[in-house]
């Protein structure tokens, strides 16, 4: 009866991953309001500085940049959005409203184990990662040959990486 009751509580503690389900959906809502913001910001900036005649010094690059900062936001957003909806689907229940609208099985949110959630996780932490050196490769000055092949060698990595991370996990 011990043995029973234990096992029975032990089980039960599995609904604390709640708790993480709730404040990584709150976390996903607060980068996307965020994003979201700083999207409205940069279109204000863009808009008085057209309407003011204006063009400021860095001007399409504080534009790309300001955009790009928000792309990053929206991607975490997604990543927290993924680790929310992979540790309730692993440790509490399958979302029954997903794979209704989907019409089966919800293909994006379908994670079985813990190696598929932290597959998905880590492709879009990648993605942040790409987006992240693409807005910093924005705001860099090239003063020679060098810095220019340096920034041709660091695309070629960052191209070679997405062309391997999308290979993984297919198979043929």
């Amino acid at each position: 009866m011990i043995e029973k009751l234990f096992e029975s509580s032990l089980w039960s503690s599995r609904f604390i991953i709640i708790l993480a389900v709730i404040f990584g959906l709150m976390g996903a809502v607060i980068l996307f309001i965020v994003a979201s913001f700083d999207i409205y910001d940069t279109a204000k900036f863009v808009v008085t500085s057209y309407l003011n005649h204006a063009h400021p010094e860095n001007f399409h690059e504080d534009v790309v940049g300001g955009i790009i900062g928000a792309v990053d936001l929206y991607l975490i957003g997604v990543v927290m959005l993924l680790f929310s909806f992979g540790l309730y689907e692993l440790f509490i229940s399958d979302i029954d409203a997903a794979r209704d609208e989907a019409g089966g099985e919800n293909k994006i949110l379908s994670i079985h184990s813990l190696d598929q959630l932290k597959d998905k996780i880590s492709k879009v932490i990648v993605m942040v990662l790409v987006v992240g050196f693409f807005q910093k490769v924005g705001h860099t000055h090239y003063d020679g040959a060098l810095d220019m092949l340096y920034f041709a060698l660091s695309i070629t990595a960052v191209a070679v990486g997405l062309f391997f991370l999308g290979k993984v996990g297919k198979s043929h």
